[in-house]
């Protein structure tokens, strides 16, 4: 199965470096800007995170098709550290054992990396159960949602960072069910 992973375009929170996840930012004109100048592959399909960035990307990018919204795609919840950057967030003793951590501890009062990554791999699992080997299907996601699948399903294997991507951009990959080949970066 062919598909194609695209991250959301920029919001506000992303030109300012911010650890937006349960907000629900929409597209900022800069954002917009870019996803217009952007050729992207055509798909059959098209999933979504349920989020505003998500479902205006996947909107300006295939106008033409029905958008599936597939709630567990949504972005992490940073608890505390939600809508801050790391200016704001410098000298702030939990946001340091994160750091420490390599990324691995929980978010204070927000979402585990572990269970987020669990909750988006469970997602595109059931999601691409649903078509056929066919379909050329496109995820309109976030950079955590595509980096959780890729961490587990890429190869050759790489670790969660290996597969970060900016807004606007993705891959274009192939799926046989055990493993996803990346024939090609958007």
């Amino acid at each position: 199965m062919k598909m194609i992973f695209i991250r959301h375009g920029k919001t506000a929170g992303n030109l300012e470096k911010r650890y937006i996840g349960r907000t629900d930012e929409p597209l900022c004109e800069e954002g917009i800007s870019e996803l217009e100048s952007i050729k992207y592959p055509d798909s059959d399909e098209v999933l979504a995170s349920p989020m505003k960035r998500c479902l205006q990307t996947a909107k300006l990018i295939y106008s033409d098709k029905k958008i599936t919204v597939c709630n567990d795609f949504r972005e992490c919840d940073f608890g505390d550290f939600e809508g801050k950057n790391y200016r704001e967030l410098t000298g702030n003793s939990d946001y340091q054992k994160w750091i420490d951590s390599g990324g691995t501890a929980p978010f204070p009062n927000g979402e585990t990396p572990s269970d987020f990554k669990k909750r988006c791999i469970a997602e595109f699992e059931k999601a691409v159960a649903e078509f056929d080997k066919n379909t050329v299907l496109a995820l309109v996601v976030h950079g955590g949602t595509i980096m959780s699948v890729l961490e587990k399903y890429a190869y050759p294997k790489g670790g969660y960072y290996d597969f970060q991507v900016p807004n606007a951009h993705g891959f274009v990959t192939e799926f046989d069910g055990e493993k996803i080949i990346i024939t090609e970066r958007i």
